[in-house]
């Protein structure tokens, strides 16, 4: 569409919509008047909010002295506020020049990519508020006597970097619908450890998972074995099984917030990423276990603070893989520079643990890439995502860009007699019935059908974990979950 000029063209927008770029692309850089520009001449820098009485201040001055000369002039601001854009189509009627309103049709999740890869982000709640108030306006501008009204969609996005390119290829969805990600908890490695991680991690990307996770604890949990087997550090770990030349994802689930500050764990999980071309991915959690912390002498604090210290951990480790050297203050979190190199290859996914319904599910929804549910019963699921897109509702979030995932706990055989045979194995003095029921004990084939199920609830990852593997001829013989 041809636009009128000399003319008023006033930008309306989410931050990171495009404004700028879209005005840099039409227009020369005298003819626009932007308000991140004003803060930078007349503040400490394009975001220093405090100068912002000035650089609104300035801006107008701006409007009014080249639309007094007939000169075309691009507001490039939110645009949000009626009062401000009906001022400026006063002065351009006075002057006798159209007004042009341009409106950034961005899709929220754009928007919230390109905020996310900035020095400094605008805090997720703000942005949500953003773009709220985006579909408002446009629902207001008909009314107020604009010559014309241009609807842009989405342009001027950065080009996928070809790291992210590559490692999207690498992720293997199975016929069922879901990623299958081995999850190895219990390490009866004997003698050689090395040699049993490698062939683990070797078996496990010859048998088609995506990828392969290592849970983060000091001690043997009860759950899988006894105090006294052996359970390695994980990012030291993840780091041998990198050298092995898998295309596997590699990350915890989950390591607590409790163990390490967030800044050394989002130093691990870069390096991690920098090592793999960007196969990196994190699980994280709020910690539940107060024997290990007391053995290792570590804080426990209460849950309501472990949640807090959560939250807190994500936004530090966030803006610390950011783009950037640049102070961060935003949210409690106050960093006097985020100089972490090597960045991570590609973008690290954030899985959140746990399940609580009021405080863990909101924190995956507003901050998360993922929630990771310990769960995979039908009925509990459908609850669990429910409130999850709930949650993501109240943020302002696409339910879309929160993957759900799930720690799957089976037992699985060859066939009906070698199921059944594990089951008398492994449920203890656990009623065989029972012990079956909630291990969804069977053969590949019934599990395939079962995450099949569960991908029809919205599940899109599954962490596969049996109780009983020993070696790489168990991992070989899931092959089946996997196609």
């Amino acid at each position: 569409m041809s636009l009128p000029d000399p003319a008023l063209v006033v930008l309306v927008g989410a931050s990171g919509s495009g404004k700028s770029t879209w005005a840099a692309a039409h227009y020369r850089a005298e003819e626009v008047a932007s308000s991140d520009t004003l803060r930078g001449i007349v503040g400490s820098g394009p975001h220093d909010l405090d100068a912002s009485t000035d650089a609104f201040a300035l801006l107008e001055s701006i409007v009014t002295a080249r639309l007094g000369r007939r000169l075309t002039t691009v507001v490039d601001t939110l645009g949000f506020d009626p009062a401000r854009r009906l001022g400026w189509l006063a002065l351009a009627r006075a002057a006798g020049l159209p007004g042009v309103v341009v409106v950034l049709e961005t899709p929220d999740a754009e928007c919230r990519r390109r905020n996310a890869s900035r020095d400094r982000p605008v805090p997720a709640s703000v942005l949500a508020g953003q773009l709220r108030r985006s579909r408002e306006v446009a629902g207001e501008l008909d009314g107020e006597g604009w010559d014309v009204v241009l609807r842009v969609a989405a342009e001027g996005a950065p080009p996928v970097p070809a790291v992210e390119t590559a490692r999207a290829a690498e992720h293997r969805t199975a016929s069922t619908g879901v990623e299958v990600l081995l999850h190895v908890s219990r390490f009866p490695w004997g003698e050689e450890p090395m040699t049993w991680l490698r062939d683990i991690a070797l078996a496990a990307d010859e048998a088609g998972f995506a990828g392969l996770s290592l849970m983060d604890h000091l001690i043997q949990i009860p759950q899988v074995g006894r105090v006294w087997d052996p359970i390695p550090e994980p990012w030291v770990a993840l780091g041998a099984i990198a050298a092995q030349g898998t295309s596997l994802r590699l990350g915890t689930l989950c390591t607590p917030v409790t163990f390490r500050p967030p800044g050394i764990t989002a130093k691990a999980a870069a390096t991690l990423s920098a090592l793999t071309g960007g196969r990196a991915f994190l699980g994280i959690g709020a910690g539940w276990w107060e024997r290990e912390h007391a053995a290792f002498g570590l804080p426990f604090p209460s849950a309501p603070e472990r949640l807090d210290e959560l939250e807190y951990s994500i936004r530090a480790m966030r803006a610390l893989w950011a783009p950037g050297t640049k102070a961060y203050a935003s949210d409690g979190v106050f960093l006097p520079e985020t100089t972490c190199y090597p960045r991570p290859s590609a973008p690290v996914q954030v899985l959140v643990g746990g399940g609580g319904e009021l405080r863990t599910l909101r924190i995956a929804a507003e901050l998360g890439d993922a929630c990771n549910l310990t769960t995979s019963d039908p009925a509990v699921l459908r609850h669990k995502v429910e409130v999850l897109r709930r949650h993501c509702a109240d943020v302002g979030r696409d339910p879309s860009e929160v993957a759900v995932t799930v720690l799957d706990l089976p037992v699985v055989g060859r066939d009906r007699d070698d199921v059944w045979r594990r089951v008398e194995a492994l449920r203890g003095r656990t009623a065989a019935a029972t012990f079956a029921a909630r291990t969804h004990a069977g053969t590949v084939a019934e599990h395939r059908d079962r995450h099949a199920r569960l991908a029809a609830l919205g599940v899109s990852q599954v962490f596969l974990s049996t109780p009983d593997l020993a070696g790489p001829e168990d991992v070989l013989a899931l092959a089946g979950l996997t196609t």
